[in-house]
């Protein structure tokens, strides 16, 4: 599967239109709570992987501000689903999500050079297209909690500079 193709399953997974579809037309909280988490963590382990590989200044500094941006939200979320007593629901978006990631990863991990670097750039900027598109039609209309919500919210935000902060990096590689 390319990256293009791992960022439109991600997409369709996280629109609902595969397992999802199957399970329920909204997301309950728990399930949000791990989809997003689930997101993040993804995020980050494939901003690690770029720090470890890429020699380019400008991947490796957008890989380290993903690793920390992410990282702090995911530790809000867990702050949060302790503070309402939610366990997030590990659900099959989340499992399809960690199952084209870890796949999308090994493809990476055998890329150097700048094919690693368009590689990833690519990827994180189809992958935060996505995941923006699923908080704004999906996720945050679908919350109930309103403390929830307003994580989304400000995650949203968050993604939202880091999808341009991505495509000016992928600018910057052509």
């Amino acid at each position: 599967m390319s990256i293009r193709h791992t960022a439109a399953l991600a997409a369709l997974l996280l629109l609902g239109t595969a397992p999802f579809a199957q399970a329920a037309d909204k997301p309950t909280d728990p399930q949000i709570a791990h989809i997003a988490y689930t997101a993040g963590v993804i995020d980050v382990e494939a901003a690690k992987l770029a720090i470890d590989k890429s020699k380019n200044k400008e991947v490796v500094d957008f890989a380290k501000d993903m690793v920390r941006d992410h990282e702090a939200v995911n530790v809000q979320a867990l702050d949060l689903v302790k503070k309402l007593k939610v366990t997030p629901e590990d659900n099959p978006t989340s499992k399809a999500l960690t199952k084209a990631a870890t796949e999308e990863r090994a493809k990476l991990a055998k890329l150097h050079g700048a094919a690693f670097d368009k590689a990833y750039v690519d990827n994180e900027v189809a992958y935060h297209k996505q995941v923006n598109g699923a908080l704004e039609t999906l996720l945050i209309p679908s919350a109930q909690n309103a403390e929830l919500k307003s994580l989304l919210e400000t995650g949203l935000k968050i993604f939202q500079g880091h999808e341009q902060h991505a495509e000016h990096v992928a600018g910057m590689l052509k």
